[in-house]
Formats: C-alpha cells, sequence, structure tokens
C-alpha cells in the first residue's frame, strides 16, 4: 500500500502545483500512478491510469524525456495481466521508436520484456530473438546485475 499512498500523494502535489502542464497531466502523472499500481500488484488499475495517455509518441523540449513510459508501464500492466499480445504491442512501441526513448533504460529493457511477452503467448521463436536482443544490448554489463541473470535463466528455458 506504500506504493499507493505515494503515487496518489505525489500525483496529488504535482497536479495541484501545476495544474496547466499537458506532459505532466497526460503522461508523467499516469505513469506515476501506473507504477504505484504495478507495485501493489493491481494491474486493472495501472491500465486504468494509462488510459489518459494520448501525447505518449509526442516529444517534450526536455533534455530527459518520458514520453514512453506510459506504453512500457501498459506493457508490464498487460504482462502482470497474462495478456502477452496486448504486452507484446506495447513493448514494440517503445523499440520501434528509440530516438523517442534516447538513453531511458526502458528502450533496452524493452527487449527483455517483449521476450517475455513472446514467451507468455507460447511463441518461442520470437521469444528467443528478443532475448538474444536484450542480451546483445547489455553483453558488457555486470553479470551479477539480477535482472541480467534473470534473463539469463528465461533464455536458457527457451532452449
Amino acid at each position: 500500500m506504500a506504493g499507493d499512498f505515494l503515487g496518489t500523494r505525489l500525483g496529488d502535489d504535482l497536479s495541484k502545483h501545476f495544474p496547466e502542464d499537458t506532459a505532466l497531466k497526460y503522461n508523467l502523472l499516469p505513469s506515476v500512478r501506473a507504477a504505484a499500481a504495478l507495485h501493489n500488484g493491481d494491474s486493472a488499475k495501472a491500465l486504468a491510469a494509462l488510459a489518459t495517455t494520448p501525447y505518449e509518441l509526442g516529444q517534450t523540449v526536455q533534455q530527459v524525456t518520458f514520453v514512453l513510459y506510459p506504453a512500457y508501464l501498459r506493457g508490464e500492466a498487460y504482462l502482470a495481466a497474462r495478456q502477452g499480445k496486448a504486452a507484446a504491442a506495447e513493448f514494440q512501441k517503445v523499440i520501434d521508436h528509440p530516438g523517442l526513448v534516447q538513453n531511458e533504460s526502458i528502450g533496452a529493457l524493452a527487449n527483455l520484456q517483449l521476450g517475455r511477452a513472446y514467451a507468455l503467448q507460447g511463441d518461442t521463436t520470437m521469444a528467443r530473438a528478443a532475448y538474444q536482443d536484450f542480451l546483445t544490448l547489455w553483453k558488457d554489463a555486470d553479470p551479477d546485475i539480477p535482472i541480467l541473470k534473470q534473463a539469463k535463466a528465461e533464455y536458457a528455458k527457451l532452449q
């Protein structure tokens, strides 16, 4: 419940201080609320929070861009709801727009999540390809990073 409380409190505070900020209202706040819902295991609430993100492919003038976080989090929510096809479409959206993702971690992680979505659908050929893309991107990473170890273990099960 702490994640939900923090997401609600943070969102309410930001809304109060910046009521006219379009990027905040239609991108960042839904992402914060969805992340809090996912933290609490509520994929339906996460998907509901992300239903109001009409500008997720829009670029802002900010140095760091968070425009595709709604798509990434929506993909995570679909994975949690065991809807592999819908999850794959969201993660593919992230992968298809590297210029919007820039150097955000979701760019690489979308490949891993895409592999998980295909595995959920039973498509091992596509799952292996997505896992390989992720592992190629992370080939020089510290081998003790938990997400990398987990990805390698999941990939090995697909062989």
